[in-house]
């Protein structure tokens, strides 16, 4: 096997890169590792060109292996990896979005950039992964303007960590995954518990430091090991088609882009008289004949495109004649939709329409994450999206699930997650459901108000109401102008969809789209600020609605009770086979009962069932003293006594001697006590083998009068010979 490696450190540990011919076939591959864990990356370019679309054809996959975690993992009859974990989906869609728009847009060849976990420790392989895609194409001959470098910047307890291990990653003030080149950030992702904008971008330009290492690292690489990069021409427009665009086309497309109205329409429309009117020219002008309708699209679109930017900067308009920093219409309304939801939250801006339904369950009714990453984990916690095709006015397949659906509705999740409270304060099992039934322009911050909403109406006791906004960048001539709550045209065809979620008191979760090479750090932090003021405008709509959570939760969502017992009592409270905490279940009614390892018990249940599973477990693990008085009911009848219980554990049954029923001498326990028995009785003693004795008379001395019994005489003046006793 041939084999090269390069070395450097990042993060005081050592990243390497090393390239053999293990997949030769592949244009571009290599093996990267660091710390101990290890990705392969390859890249390959299909040799045909697709005419028949008008779009770059790229695809990213993130392939999980178990046994890169040396364990068999999977279930007991699947013990092999199935559909994606949501973690690789996400991590995929991190590749996607860096490497994308550094590639040609005129490429109609089919490219894959394939990242397989080889090997997994406690380094996260998300960072690992960018960079291994970076130097798999960089050292290809696919046309490719990297390299790019990622890295991850952890702040925990007044520390920053550059690229974290997993437990250093646990209870982090903020996390923050950056992507960028040449000094410029081109792909984000943050999770953060309220951190200011300061530190956030103080984040980012300690990303930069560590990316210009990488990125030197990759150059030297390139310059030993990177093959002469094919040429891919872009299409060769004629003269006529230009002619055409600037003589009927050029003043409409300003007045299609800034019509002032909030959707896109007028440029549809506009593309499409475009297409039409080539249609009609292409028969007198042999040229325009062979364009494909991708090229034609493509050309006006790319106008498009140039005239937004140039608007934004030149003449300060934009598409729907807003202010910059000017956020669209809003509306917000918490419940109302119908008692059966635990809470619901509807959420307006502009053309963005969401619903979200809120469900409450018990402890057993969290997810259980079984990945690569995270094994037998329990998610309290889940944020789901849905994206049908009637909310952008389309037709399309509904059902299942996508990789903008799963990226979109862990991008709300993690902006809410910081806020939701723990499981000591509210042990609910928390579901939020968005439905975006309208949408122009940023669905995913959408759900995160409509959510914010949907959580107070059904009283759960968030740390701080939850707002988001996406922030736009447009450029022209070396110009950036920074743009509040895009929209429509500037979503698909600005520079950047910068996400932004927080309370007021801090960001919560960022995440950063963009279509140009890269976005300098100074308009981050500029669109920061402005995101925070737009925050604020937003949570005051949302407070307009609901100010605070409401005090009590739907009455239609489970009552949690919670105790706990000791864990060498966890046992007795299961019994054998579950027989105990079955019987429990069966005879209170409670939907679920969860047992923790500590002894903490969840009781989950309605109309009263939880805590009459309580008290049933209180009387299980009840440990009696001398003194107490109790309730109990007659078990069993001897010549000695009787037995009374007096609680719904195995031990709580005790012995009642004859001599303890009345203060005077009876002759038979059965003139006084039957089966059945209801009586009131003190714990005398118990003794050295923890067995209970009991007492009617120290309970109640009175009861044996009035149960009209007297005392009994005998030959022996008062003595009576008895048999030995035995309580068994």
């Amino acid at each position: 096997m041939q084999s090269k490696k390069f070395e450097t450190t990042i993060g005081g540990k050592p990243m390497v890169a090393e390239f053999t011919d293990l997949a030769e076939q592949a244009n571009g591959s290599v093996i990267l590792r660091y710390g101990n864990t290890a990705v392969l990356a390859t890249a390959v370019i299909s040799e045909r060109t697709r005419d028949d679309i008008d779009y770059f054809p790229l695809t990213v996959d993130y392939e999980e292996r178990y046994y890169a975690t040396g364990a068999i993992l999977g279930s007991r009859f699947m013990r092999r990896e199935g559909r994606p974990s949501d973690a690789a989906i996400l991590t995929g869609r991190i590749v996607d979005r860096t490497i994308r728009p550094l590639f040609p847009q005129h490429i109609r060849n089919e490219v894959q950039v394939v990242v397989t976990v080889l090997a997994l420790d406690e380094e996260d392989p998300s960072q690992l992964a960018v960079n291994a895609a970076s130097l798999a194409l960089a050292t290809s001959d696919i046309p490719w303007a990297g390299p790019v470098a990622a890295v991850r910047i952890g702040h925990k307890e007044g520390q920053t960590i550059v690229n974290p291990t997993y437990t250093e990653r646990e209870a982090a003030m903020m996390d923050v995954l950056a992507c960028g080149k040449d000094g410029t950030i081109n792909m984000v992702e943050v999770e953060a518990q309220q951190a200011d904008e300061e530190t956030v971008a103080s984040a980012f330009g300690l990303a930069i430091e560590e990316h210009n290492k990488i990125l030197a690292w990759q150059n030297e690489i390139i310059k030993e090991m990177g093959r002469t990069k094919r040429e891919v021409a872009a299409p060769e427009l004629p003269e006529a088609l230009r002619a055409l665009y600037e003589n009927e086309f050029k003043t409409k497309v300003t007045e299609a882009v800034f019509c002032g109205k909030p959707g896109k329409d007028a440029i549809h429309a506009l593309i499409d008289a475009w297409k039409a009117r080539i249609e009609e020219a292409a028969s007198q002008e042999p040229t325009l004949t062979s364009l494909s309708k991708g090229t034609i699209k493509r050309f006006m679109e790319d106008r498009v495109d140039e005239e937004i930017h140039r608007g934004a900067v030149e003449d300060n308009k934009r598409a729907d004649s807003r202010r910059m920093d000017e956020v669209r219409p809003l509306f917000a309304q918490a419940g109302d939709i119908s008692t059966m939801l635990h809470g619901s939250g509807i959420f307006y801006r502009g053309g963005t329409h969401v619903f979200t339904a809120l469900t409450l369950g018990g402890p057993g009714d969290s997810q259980v994450i079984d990945t690569m990453e995270e094994h037998d984990v329990k998610k309290r916690f889940m944020h789901h999206y849905n994206f049908p095709p009637y909310s952008a006015g389309e037709t399309g397949r509904m059902g299942g699930i996508n990789r903008r659906a799963t990226g979109h509705g862990f991008l709300a999740e993690k902006a809410l997650a910081a806020v939701i409270p723990s499981a000591e304060e509210f042990p609910y099992t928390i579901r939020l459901v968005s439905e975006c039934l309208a949408s122009n322009g940023s669905t995913s911050m959408g759900s995160a108000c409509a959510s914010t909403l949907a959580l107070m109406d059904g009283g759960v006791p968030i740390k701080a109401p939850v707002a988001g906004i996406a922030m736009g960048v447009m450029t022209h001539g070396g110009v950036h102008k920074v743009m509040t709550d895009i929209q429509g045209p500037e979503d698909e065809f600005g520079g950047m969809d910068f996400k932004v979620a927080g309370t007021r008191n801090g960001i919560t979760a960022i995440q950063l789209d963009i279509k140009l090479d890269g976005i300098p750090v100074p308009v981050l932090v500029e669109a920061l600020q402005g995101a925070k003021v737009a925050r604020a405008h937003i949570l005051d709509t949302i407070e307009s609605a609901i100010a605070t959570p409401r005090n009590t939760i739907n009455p239609r969502a489970p009552e949690i009770l919670t105790m706990r017992v000791k864990p060498d009592q966890i046992g007795l409270v299961i019994g054998g086979g579950g027989k105990t905490i079955n019987g429990i279940k069966d005879a209170s009614g409670v939907n679920d009962i969860t047992i923790e390892d500590d002894g903490s018990i969840f009781i989950t249940g309605k109309n009263g069932a939880a805590q009459k599973a309580k008290e049933m477990i209180e009387g299980i693990v009840k440990e009696y003293k001398a003194g107490e008085l109790y309730e109990g009911e007659v078990t069993r009848m001897m010549d000695f006594g009787a037995f009374v219980r007096i609680g719904a554990g195995k031990d709580a049954e005790g012995l009642v001697h004859v001599s303890e029923v009345a203060p005077f001498r009876i002759d038979k326990v059965g003139d006084a006590l039957k089966i059945g028995d209801k009586v009131r009785v003190m714990i005398k003693e118990i003794d050295e083998k923890g067995r209970i004795n009991l007492s009617i008379k120290m309970a109640d001395p009175e009861w044996a009068v009035k149960k009209g019994l007297t005392p009994s005489t005998n030959p022996n003046g008062g003595q009576r010979e008895r048999k030995p006793e035995s309580r068994e």
